[in-house]
Order: structure tokens, then C-alpha cells, then sequence
């Protein structure tokens, strides 16, 4: 394990550019807002947000950026330009919008962990009751073009990480109960009701709030998945057994990526020492989608 950057406000979602380094989001104040990370680890604030958390890059370049504060879906440029998107869909308005992935057909997925981030955090930490707490986390689809949005799920228990596999279906975690969930694919929409894949709480936990977060896949099928609260990204094969868990140095793993042109490595960002860690790993990273389909 290494570290690519550091000195990052509760960094989020790392994602390679296509012009080279990475973009990912920092959540915490002063520094909230989009970030561009160059090859050396030096960083730069794109645009300032309120308090982004998902992002995703589309074929021209645009972000689209999950920001919670208040709850609303960006479109940024490399240049700085911001524009809100939508703030809700057809069940109601967003609560807070968490990770979000562009599908094969263009449209665009995005998860609401079900609670408005002023009701979640309670001086400056989950609140005390968030094993209990009443979530109604959604499953949004999204069209960028007409600018709509439909849930096509919801009532799940924090709603974070989401990511397509190698088998064309939609992966998505719930952070209190830890499971992930898979959902049927059909050109490139969600057809399917929600399905169990995994569970990836582990038996080893210190206490206090623990669950998965950000994921994606490598090419092989095998799913790494961010474990927040138990400083681990957990590797799934493809039946959804936990094959391992590489140790995060902090506890607060957000989000993990592979690197590109093939690279064999992970980049995790981590809230707690507020940087990008790197592990060398034996898998390479499947495609993202882009939009570029629409």
C-alpha cells in the first residue's frame, strides 16, 4: 500500500481523467468542491460545491456530480462551469444523492441514500441512531438529455455505491445492512426487481457506523468494495463470496477505482487521513461507461 495524495477534505469518488490524473470530489469544508489530482499527486479545485459526493465523467468530458448540500445533480466543466440539473424526479425531490454510473444506453444511475444530510449528521457524526433509523434510500434512472428523473426503486437502507458488472447488471449496497443488491439489465435499462448478491460486514468491527461504500469491478467479475467503518475493501468473487480484505492504513474507506490503460492497481479514497491510498493488485479495472450511447 502506498499513498498517491494527500492533504485531500474527505476526498470521495476517484476517477481517472481521460486527459490524465484523476478527478474525484472532497466533501468537507473548506475545500468541498471537485478536484483534479495530477499524476505527481498535486491537487487542484475544479469548481467549489456544497457537499458533493458521487461523480462520473461522460464522453465530452462534462462531470456529473452527486452534490447533497443542498441535494441536486450537477453538470461541471474542466473550466469551472456549474449547472444544476435536477434537484428531484417523479417520487419526490432528492434527499441525498450519493454515487451515481452511466449505463450502456446512455442513461444514467444514481443512488439516494434516503435521508437529508442535515437529518443524518448530528454534530459532526452519523446519528446515534442510524442502525434504526427510517431510510428511504431510491434507485434513480436518469435522462441527462430530457432532464428527468424516475425511481425505480426505493425503501432501501442507505443507498450508496453503485456499479455495472461484467455480466451487465446493476450492482447497489445499502450501508446499514451491508448488503449488495443486483438488478437485471435489458439494453441498457433496469428491467429486473432487486435481487441479494452479498453481505460484506465482517466479523472483526471496533464499533461504530460501518458499511459499504463505493465499488467497482475488475474485469475478472470479482467486485472491491469500500468498507467505511471497518478500513477494508472487500474483493467479492463472482458468486458474491468475500474472497479478501486488502487493510485501508485509515478506517474510512469512500470509494475505490482501478487505474487506467490496464493498470494493476486500486486507488482508494479515505476520509480519515484524507487522501488517495494505492495498492498493488493482480486484477485490471472493467470500462466504465461514458453516455456517449445517447
Amino acid at each position: 500500500m502506498g499513498v498517491f495524495a494527500s492533504g485531500l477534505g474527505a476526498p470521495e469518488t476517484p476517477r481517472v481523467h481521460r486527459d490524465g490524473g484523476w478527478l474525484c470530489v472532497e466533501m468537507a469544508p473548506p475545500r468541498a468542491g471537485i478536484t483534479h489530482v495530477a499524476e505527481d499527486g498535486s491537487s487542484r479545485q475544479i469548481a467549489p460545491a456544497g457537499c458533493p459526493n458521487g461523480l462520473c465523467i461522460d464522453g465530452e468530458g462534462v462531470i456529473w456530480v452527486a452534490d447533497t448540500v443542498p441535494p441536486a445533480l450537477l453538470r461541471v466543466t474542466m473550466e469551472g462551469a456549474v449547472k444544476t440539473v435536477l434537484t428531484g424526479g417523479d417520487a419526490g425531490p432528492f434527499l441525498l444523492p450519493n454515487d451515481l454510473c452511466f449505463s450502456r444506453s446512455g442513461r444514467l444511475y444514481m443512488t439516494d441514500s434516503g435521508m437529508t444530510m442535515a437529518d443524518w449528521v448530528v454534530d459532526g457524526a452519523p446519528r446515534p441512531d442510524w442502525q434504526s433509523a427510517s431510510f428511504d434510500g431510491k434507485l434513480w434512472e436518469i435522462d441527462t438529455v430530457a432532464g428527468t428523473a424516475r425511481a425505480i426503486d426505493r425503501g432501501l437502507r442507505f443507498a450508496n455505491g453503485i456499479a455495472f458488472g461484467p455480466d451487465g447488471n446493476l450492482y447497489v449496497n445499502e450501508m446499514i445492512t451491508g448488503d449488495i443488491s443486483r438488478y437485471q439489465i435489458t439494453d441498457g435499462r433496469v428491467t429486473g426487481e432487486r435481487t441479494h448478491f452479498a453481505n460484506v460486514l465482517g466479523e472483526s468491527w471496533p464499533g461504530g457506523f460501518r458499511g459499504p461504500d463505493g465499488m467497482c469491478f475488475s474485469q475478472d467479475g470479482r467486485l472491491w468494495c469500500t468498507v467505511y467503518g471497518e478500513g477494508v475493501v472487500a474483493v467479492l468473487s463472482p458468486e458474491g463470496e468475500v474472497i479478501e480484505r486488502l487493510k485501508t492504513a485509515g478506517s474510512a474507506p469512500t470509494n475505490v477505482a482501478f487505474g487506467a490503460g490496464g493498470e494493476q492497481r486500486i486507488y482508494v479514497t479515505e476520509h480519515e487521513f484524507g487522501r488517495i491510498e494505492v495498492f498493488e493488485v493482480d486484477g485490471r479495472g472493467l470500462s466504465l461507461f461514458d453516455g456517449s450511447a445517447r
